[in-house]
This record gives structure tokens, sequence and C-alpha cells, in this order.
């Protein structure tokens, strides 16, 4: 028990120093490195919360407008909560925003507790429109922290907040007639079916 103590103490430390590098260093360049410090920290919480469910996000905002994650936490706090619902949220520009600690419950899915919360900037076109608006780094981003997630908590189901909704028809299928919002726009099981987007950083 003692050695397990030292051993998480350790890893909470080397956590802490290297988040505070990147964030010296700034996230876009070092994106290897922040699904490193993702993979660090999800190997310690994986002990603290049981995760069984992912839900993909979409801030419901125009694509050609920014909405940065501080505008995001203040609206979540406007509406009561605690803090931003989600756990991580993606900009445009592909940076991995941690917006709430793993080990609490997100605020982001009705009776929802054991899942984890990823919101990506967008989902509305230029007209306001519900639309797929994932720019190439969102997508690489996304398909990155999906993967290292499912990896450490394996039983997860990934879904979308529309497929969430009531089967109102209780068929076991949730059609587009029973969706309660469009969110998050695009079908979040074709993270895991689609070819891995090219990384933009490379290109």
């Amino acid at each position: 028990a003692t050695k397990s103590n030292w051993w998480d103490k350790l890893l909470k430390i080397v956590i802490a120093v290297a988040s505070a590098v990147l964030g010296a260093l700034g996230v876009q360049a070092m994106l290897p490195d922040l699904y490193f410090i993702l993979k660090l920290r999800t190997l310690y919480l994986k002990k603290v919360r049981f995760i069984n469910l992912i839900v993909i996000h979409c801030s419901a905002t125009r694509c050609d407008r920014s909405y940065t994650e501080h505008e995001l936490t203040t609206d979540h706090l406007r509406r009561g909560f605690s803090g931003a619902g989600y756990h991580y949220y993606i900009r445009r520009n592909g940076d991995i925003k941690t917006l709430r600690p793993l080990e609490r419950s997100g605020a982001h899915a009705k009776g929802q507790r054991y899942s984890v919360g990823i919101c990506y900037e967008g989902g509305l076109d230029e007209r306001g429109h519900p639309a797929d608006t994932r720019t190439d780094f969102q997508k690489h981003s996304l398909r990155v922290l999906v993967m290292l997630l499912l990896r450490d908590y394996p039983d997860s189901r990934l879904c979308g907040h529309r497929d969430l909704s009531p089967d109102l028809n209780r068929n076991s299928e949730i059609e587009p007639e029973e969706w309660i919002k469009a969110c998050p726009c695009f079908d979040a099981a074709s993270i895991l079916q689609e070819p891995p987007p090219p990384n933009p950083v490379s290109l």
C-alpha cells in the first residue's frame, strides 16, 4: 500500500510539471505531449471514478465565429453549473482544453454520471443551421482523444448527445425523428469507423 501511495504521488507531480511545461510552450505545437499527459491522467483516474460512456457534443455555435473555452465556461456558470460541464473542449485549431477533471462527474448529459463529455467548437454553419463543421484539426484531435480514452476504458460506449434521446417507439434504435437535438451534428460512431484523418500538422 505504501509503494502504491508513493507511485500515485509521483504520478501527480509528473502530470503537474508536464502540464505546466505544455502551458508555457503552447499546446498546439505539442499535441503528442498533450496526448501523453492525457494518458498519464487516465491511468491514474481510472482508479478514481468508474466510466462506461463517452459522449460527443458540439458547442452549437456558428463555424465562422470564435467561441473560446472561457466563454463556454462563463455560459455554463450563468446556467447555474459549478463550471464547464464538459471534460474536454476541442477548439477549431485542434487544441484540446481540459475543462473538468475526470474524477468529477460531468454536467453534459442528464443522468449519465459515469460518462466523459467531449465537446468540439462549432456545430452550426454560417446561417446558424446544424452541421458538421469540424475542421481537419478537430477531427484529428477528436479521434486521438477518443481512442486514448477507449484504450483506458475499453468497456465504454461511444455516442453522440443526440443518441441519448428517448426511444419513443421502443425499437432499441434512436432514429432521427426521435432526436431531442441534433448535437453533435454527425454520427459519433464514425470516429471509429472511418479511416483516420491525416494529421493536419504534417500536411
